[in-house]
């Protein structure tokens, strides 16, 4: 069930309504309903696979009650490494089993060693990288006793399932979502206005942007020997749209959704290519996932204690092991191997924590050095975004090597049957101009459009309703790019 999909503009409201007016003040029954809504939801992708998802609910609650009530160490590390190997094991198995075996046995050919390994034919299960990462953090915090153990079944199945988050974030903690899906909660009209809204503008990125430009960025990679470097460069930025609205939009309706309901989910992108460094950059961009592996990985690893050289070390790890959590392809270790390359600059120079508060916070308009900061951090990205969306290491290569040359310098050749039309061009100049007006709030509508008079922002919010429903209706819908991870 996509969000941007008729059934699901038909299952929210009645989930809504019956929780706010059916067990509204029940909090247990509320809390079921939604339960059993979001096994629903994921049952429409396949139901197969709820089988897995309720296994892994299962493992971690007993695991977790199991680490606190253990009376010695050496039962507390059984029961936690239990929990980390067989949902570490899933993954490896459902989503990286083929590529160490095709790597595997491609490194043998390169020694001319004759190998007869057999890959799985497995369906990857949507949404298990981000419902697997709330289970692992819940067990780590208990392990750590910075929280207790859940000991009410069907709270703590909410709080891994809920279905807003469950196939594509944000990840959550226990500490921050668990308290509010044992809070009693009342209706809170701003609330849902706000959370309306957020709906909207995240059905706009993916709907209208997002959709868009993915027509012109798979045409353009899917043919790329057939272009010069400056259509190129136009794909890969057409990419960095497309994939920024397409994911943001996503976290925007699963928040706006979960405040529809009276949960508050962490943000997760804070208008991320207004930054001024690639640091910057990675403190806005999939902000759930970076915090994840700041706080699980990057400071076990000793953080930024040991010198110049561990914060090197330890960057260049939480790095590609971010590229490979997003898919079992070289392509996206590459993506964030550079990444870290691009990092490293500022924490030689100790400048990674300069750009803290939001760019231009007391002016209309960014100065020239902050603008020519945000240009040469966009371009970054986008020249990472290449490796992300290549097919292969050789087809990252390839359109690399088509775009810098004397053709760099040509027009951008026409592409046929997609000719990019200036609506499109007019769009996407609206769509930044919002975000930059509202980069100060939590989503793009939370006061750029609302502190105007009525008159004036209702049509606003029609003409953005109206240009959703038209995009949607003309048949592009797309599934989300994150769904595959």
């Amino acid at each position: 069930m996509l969000f941007n999909s008729l059934s699901f503009a038909l299952f929210l409201p009645i989930v809504f309504v019956l929780y706010w007016f059916v067990f509204n003040g029940k909090l247990k029954k509320q809390n079921i309903l939604l339960l059993v809504a979001s096994y629903f939801f994921y049952a429409c992708w396949d139901f197969r696979f709820l089988f897995l998802l309720i296994f892994s609910t299962l493992l971690d609650y007993l695991t977790g009650i199991k680490i606190e009530e253990s009376s010695n160490q050496k039962s507390r590390k059984f029961w936690f490494w239990l929990s980390i190997t067989i949902n570490l094991g899933f993954l490896a198995v459902f989503k990286y089993y083929n590529f160490f075996i095709d790597s595997f046995a491609d490194g043998l050919q390169l020694l001319n060693i004759q190998s007869n390994f057999y890959s799985l034919n497995l369906i990857l299960p949507v949404g298990i990288s981000f419902y697997t990462f709330h289970g692992l953090s819940y067990v780590i915090d208990i392990y750590q006793k910075k929280i207790k153990a859940e000991k009410n079944f069907n709270d703590y199945s909410l709080f891994v399932s809920f279905f807003p988050l469950l196939v594509a974030g944000p990840i959550e903690r226990a500490t921050h979502l668990l308290p509010q899906v044992k809070k009693e909660k009342t209706f809170d009209y701003a609330k849902a206005k706000d959370g309306l809204l957020q709906i909207l503008w995240g059905l706009f990125k993916k709907v209208v942007i997002a959709d868009s430009c993915a027509e012109y960025a798979n045409f353009i990679f899917e043919n790329s020997t057939d272009y010069n470097g400056s259509t190129l460069v136009l794909g890969a930025v057409f990419f960095a749209i497309q994939i920024y609205g397409d994911f943001s939009g996503y976290s925007d309706i699963a928040m706006g959704t979960a405040r529809l309901l009276g949960f508050e989910l962490l943000q997760n992108f804070k208008f991320p290519y207004f930054s001024r460094d690639i640091a910057e950059f990675w403190r806005r961009w999939h902000i759930s996932l970076s915090s994840w592996f700041r706080d699980y990985l990057y400071i076990p690893l000793g953080g930024s204690a040991g010198g110049t050289w561990m914060k090197i070390r330890n960057t260049f790890i939480i790095f590609l092991v971010s590229g490979f959590w997003h898919g079992a392809n070289w392509t996206f270790i590459a993506w964030g191997f550079l990444n870290a390359v691009f990092i490293i600059p500022s924490i030689l120079l100790n400048t990674n924590r300069n750009n803290i508060d939001v760019v231009a916070k007391e002016s209309i308009f960014p100065s020239f050095k902050e603008f020519s900061l945000m240009i040469t951090t966009f371009s970054l990205t986008v020249f990472a975004w290449i490796f992300f969306r290549a097919n292969s290491i050789s087809h990252a290569f390839q359109y690399i090597q088509n775009i810098f040359n004397s053709s760099l310098f040509s027009a951008p050749v026409k592409i046929p049957s997609h000719t990019i039309s200036f609506q499109l061009i007019l769009l996407i100049i609206l769509f930044f101009g919002i975000e930059w007006w509202g980069r100060k709030d939590n989503h793009a509508l939370q006061n750029t459009i609302e502190k105007y008079p009525k008159k004036l922002r209702l049509p606003a919010y029609y003409l953005i309703a109206i240009l959703v429903l038209v995009y949607a209706s003309e048949g592009k819908e797309q599934q989300f790019i994150y769904f595959q991870f």
